[in-house]
């Protein structure tokens, strides 16, 4: 219940006993001191009718039945009725009340006065149970409807849920049926040329675009798999380390200075970002800056790592088919943010500086 409701039921609530209570003072200037006691008693019962609506009605019948207390009697029958869901129950007592109010304790005065006594009589107990009966049944409604509501929302979540798998099906369809094709024709002509081609050092690059179209092969798969599965948790092949990072160098195709100084047991997440910075770093110097030197430096202190990738300025002009949107610096600042680290790029005129820093 919101707070103003639950303040407006108070409310309600202290002026019911109050009015209850004025109502059974008033018996003291003309009914005898137990009769008023009995008055008093059903007022007072108005305390308890919320939790104890049964005790309320005991209390509130004796004074009822003498006309001393019409309104507690009213109130403690219609939370009777709120409360109790026996429906033999609610028609005993409703026809008990009936009795106890249409039988005129101090005798029968006249044909006229019987009939407006019986009818007052079925007013006072059938009118309680039926505005009772009603407030439960709306409250059961509006239960129902904040079921149903809950239920829309979950069935909302689950054709988001289908949804998404299906747009995961179709990406991952798309990349098999195209990216798959294009990288395996690459490794194909490398193939070939290292096959056909005598020169050493065309042969060694043949070999090094073959193993590295072979991998990224391999790392899509993996990747298929991730968009194809409905949980989004599909088993994956083991993910780089620091310990792949002189493999990765090695294989850029670049002039590459290193210092790697980074302890042993590095949590998982945080060996993941740094490989992807490396190679992210690596990636950019090759695409927008030919020949220019690379220097690589990952080290550690106390309780943070920090990896610092810089390059020159372009000793020739970039291949104009290259082309970026730059996700991948936006994926390693949200790698960054998730490990609570941080992500900085540098654009000097003489350099390039990209660096990642996280705690571990």
């Amino acid at each position: 219940m919101k707070p103003r409701s639950r303040l407006w039921s108070v409310l309600l609530e202290l002026a019911l006993i109050a009015a209850a209570a004025v109502e059974s003072l008033t018996t003291l200037e003309w009914a005898t001191p137990w009769e008023s006691g009995l008055a008093i008693a059903a007022a007072v019962g108005l305390i308890f009718r919320r939790r104890w609506p049964w005790l309320s009605l005991l209390l509130a019948v004796p004074a009822f039945t003498l006309n001393l207390a019409t309104l507690a009697g009213l109130a403690s029958l219609f939370s009777v009725a709120v409360r109790e869901r026996r429906r033999w129950r609610l028609v005993t007592t409703g026809a008990v009340v009936f009795v106890l109010a249409a039988v005129p304790w101090w005798g029968w005065t006249s044909p006229n006065y019987t009939i407006l006594s019986i009818v007052y009589a079925a007013l006072y107990a059938a009118a309680p149970i039926a505005f009772g009966l009603l407030v439960r049944t709306r409250r059961e409604l509006f239960d129902r409807i904040r079921d149903l509501e809950q239920i829309r929302r979950s069935e909302r979540a689950r054709i988001a849920s289908d949804v998404l798998v299906e747009e995961r099906t179709r990406i991952a369809r798309e990349m098999h049926d195209v990216v798959s094709h294009q990288v395996s024709l690459i490794a194909v002509q490398a193939g070939a040329i290292q096959v056909q081609t005598e020169e050493p050092g065309t042969k060694r690059m043949a070999v090094t675009i073959r193993s590295l179209a072979s991998r990224t092969l391999d790392e899509l798969r993996d990747m298929v798999t991730l968009l194809r599965a409905e949980t989004g948790h599909a088993p994956l092949a083991p993910q780089p380390t620091v310990d792949d990072l002189d493999r990765l160098i090695a294989d850029s195709g670049i002039a590459v200075t290193s210092a790697i100084e980074l302890p042993d047991g590095l949590p998982a997440p945080v060996q993941r970002a740094i490989y992807r910075t490396v190679q992210e770093g690596l990636t950019n110097a090759r695409k927008h800056a030919p020949g220019a030197a690379v220097d690589v430096r990952a080290e550690a202190s106390a309780d943070e790592v920090t990896v610092v990738i810089r390059n020159a300025r372009p000793a020739r002009a970039s291949d104009s088919s290259w082309s970026s949107a730059g996700h991948g610096l936006v994926g390693l600042s949200e790698r960054a943010e998730l490990l609570n680290g941080s992500l900085l790029t540098e654009d000097a005129p003489t350099r390039f500086t990209l660096t990642f820093r996280a705690p571990y």
